[in-house]
């Protein structure tokens, strides 16, 4: 069987299972064996009850004692189990089993797994799996089992059954890298690791399989930048700008003075513009540091030097509030330059009146969001493309976007904090400017980091805030409910929410899985204030600005890396009021304690991806959540620095050499960048 197979030639893969995969962007064999676990679930040795913590998933074994109990309503039956051991006991908890009660007999050894809670001062495990008899458990222990995302229909089960089938019969791919680098860097053979990242023997063969997996997708994105970067670096400046005088008299009306970090990027972009050659230019400031004004002043100045510019932003959300605040200001400040907005969703008449204004000339700015890169989108004469949030989009994007005109300049905006050492890397084919100072209006955000117990204070200071006019927003880190019960689930725990509340308050809910339409339609209503509590999955990351948002409440906020709770917080402290980010940590471990005390310490964006970088371990792999920058379909920039560097140097060697791999390199494959 060949790669390009399609996925319906697997047995037992029918049109319906093959709609299922088709969801998650598995078309193909290729795809189905390049579409790699998120998670494990390991098996790790049983521990006494005494030594159960709060919030991690983990093994007991003990005798069942008393009887099973089924109480609760008919609609939601409760099976409740107690286990003893010699050190304690364990209350065990089912939801909707009621059949446990006949398979479990009083005094049977059970070997229960599961994630543990607190409940009325005891310990607590929720809907474990069961091993009854316990000597089940050792077929499965030690071992590490994949969980794949799925979609509504599809069990992780039929992907497992899948992938088995699709590596057994696979024609075996040749080794692709040259052997210099992976005798260099101590890299697993291609077929090993292919099959090692699905089905690790060990976790030792899982780090040595990932490695490779990962190195290889580096080194084919910084291979694919250079080349960019080469067709780009030494193309003619076919639309000069020099500083128009409107643009000083604008910055002078502002009701705001612009930082002198702000003031020094502009600077760069202005000469950029009127140089000999292209400017290609990533501009990354923290959350809140002022990049989008001076977006616009590079709108602006093209625009008043009679070209064209455009900016693309990842969500309709973000792009229509760019598109108001642009049009608002020009309406303030007397300035004639006509602005058009491009989406998705608008219909089918609006996109027409944008595409002849945008054809013709009379648009001078464009906002939108990928609806600007389409096939029905021409532009007059486009010379300045702008991309907000980069990390969100990737390179074959910005390639296609520059494409729609001559040539044009680019400037690329990123709020994600990356040390500069890998900034340098990952932006290999652009100049690099960085906004390192927050305007002096900004209050800083009051943090803090609580357990679980502070739960109904944080509501009742929730309804506090919502009183006094503020709104807030709570973060979980999944949605789906099969991944675990103790894990909060957006929409049950939004309902729960609304029930804490009480009826005067609105409280709406977001998540991935949700139509951008309906998504874009619960942001817009957030951002009119006609919701008061936003309950959403870090699908809010990027793309909504509510400067009357003052109180995050993150859940679970030991499963997100650092640098990726400091984007959530920037959702915050965005207004003149006073802004407030509870993280919330259901573990009671002292590592987790310090590493979210840094969110305590610093509202520096930039220090705490440093203290992300030096913090991380292999071992969060298997915990914290991966940063998503970049969309790499298994590189993870702070979890695999090291590599990422290491790569790097690869990519010098071979291009120095001018290694005959170079001509059989395989076409880079740019990963989904569909926002989750």
């Amino acid at each position: 069987m060949v790669k390009a197979a399609k996925i319906k030639e697997l047995k037992g893969i029918g049109e319906k299972t093959e709609k299922l995969f088709q969801k998650i962007g598995v078309n193909t064999v290729g795809d189905l064996i390049r579409y790699y676990p998120r998670s494990y679930d390991v098996y790790e040795e049983a521990v006494p009850i005494s030594e159960l913590e709060e919030g991690r998933v983990m093994t007991v074994t003990g005798a069942i004692y008393g009887r099973v109990q089924v109480g609760g309503t008919p609609r939601m039956q409760v099976t409740t189990l107690y286990v003893k051991d010699l050190t304690g006991t364990l209350k065990v908890i089912w939801f909707r089993m009621p059949f446990l009660r006949n398979t479990l007999a009083e005094g049977g050894v059970i070997t229960l797994r599961g994630r543990i809670g607190v409940r009325g001062g005891g310990a607590v495990m929720e809907h474990p799996e069961i091993f009854y008899p316990s000597a089940k458990y050792e077929e499965k222990r030690g071992t590490l089992q994949p969980v794949y995302t799925l979609t509504a229909g599809l069990t992780n089960n039929a992907v497992i059954k899948a992938v088995k089938q699709a590596l057994d019969h696979l024609d075996l791919t040749s080794e692709s890298l040259p052997p210099e680098i992976r005798l260099k860097y101590s890299l697993a053979e291609y077929n090993y690791a292919l099959k090692e990242i699905h089905f690790p023997e060990d976790k030792e063969s899982f780090y040595h399989a990932r490695n490779r997996l990962v190195f290889e997708e580096f080194l084919e994105f910084i291979l694919a930048l250079r080349k960019l970067k080469d067709g780009s670096d030494q193309l003619k400046n076919e639309y000069v700008m020099e500083v128009h005088p409107k643009i000083e008299e604008f910055i002078e009306k502002l009701p705001f003075a612009l930082t002198g970090a702000q003031k020094k990027v502009w600077g760069e972009i202005a000469k950029d513009m009127s140089s000999d050659t292209v400017m290609s230019r990533l501009v990354q400031g923290d959350v809140g540091s002022g990049k989008t004004i001076v977006a616009v002043l590079a709108l602006m100045n093209a625009a008043l030097n009679g070209y064209q510019g455009a900016m693309m932003a990842p969500t309709e959300v973000l792009a229509r509030q760019h598109y108001e605040s642009i049009t608002q200001y020009f309406e303030d400040y007397g300035i004639p330059i006509k602005t058009v907005l491009l989406t998705g969703s608008m219909t089918a008449k609006e996109k027409r009146r944008a595409y002849d204004r945008i054809e013709c000339g009379l648009a001078k700015i464009i906002i939108g969001t990928h609806a600007l890169i389409q096939n029905a989108v021409n532009y007059d004469n486009l010379a300045l493309v702008i991309t907000d949030e980069q990390h969100r989009f990737g390179v074959k994007q910005r390639e296609i976007f520059a494409g729609k005109g001559s040539a044009p300049h680019v400037l690329v905006m990123s709020a994600t904090p990356i040390p500069r050492t890998l900034a340098i890397i990952l932006y290999g084919d652009l100049d690099l400017s960085v906004i390192d100072e927050l305007p002096a209006n900004r209050l800083p955000v009051k943090n803090c980091v609580v357990d679980t117990g502070y739960r109904k204070t944080a509501y009742n200071f929730m309804k506090k805030q919502i009183a006094e006019g503020r709104q807030c927003y709570v973060i979980c880190p999944m949605v789906e409910e099969s991944e675990s019960l103790e894990a909060e689930n957006v929409t049950d725990y939004a309902c729960a929410l609304q029930e804490e509340l009480g009826e005067g308050i609105v409280v709406d809910y977001l998540h991935g899985k949700m139509k951008q339409k309906e998504k874009d339609a619960i942001m817009d209503r957030f951002s009119r204030r006609e919701s008061h509590v936003l309950v959403s999955t870090t699908v809010i990351e990027v793309g909504i600005d509510v400067p009357n948002a003052a109180v995050m409440l993150i859940e679970n906020s030991e499963r997100f890396g650092l640098a990726q709770l400091h984007q959530l917080r920037g959702r915050v402290g965005r207004g003149k009021h006073q802004s407030y980010c509870i993280f919330m940590s259901g573990s009671k471990a002292k590592e987790t304690r310090e590493r979210l005390d840094i969110l305590n310490r610093t509202n520096d964006g930039f220090k705490i991806a440093g203290e992300d970088l030096r913090l991380r371990g292999p071992g969060d792999l298997f915990g914290i959540r991966q940063s998503g920058l970049m969309n790499f379909k298994i590189a993870d920039v702070y979890q695999d620095a090291k590599i990422l560097q290491q790569a790097n140097e690869a990519a010098d060697w071979l291009v120095r050499t001018n290694h005959e791999w170079l001509k059989k390199l395989p076409k880079y494959e740019e990963p989904s960048s569909v926002i989750i």
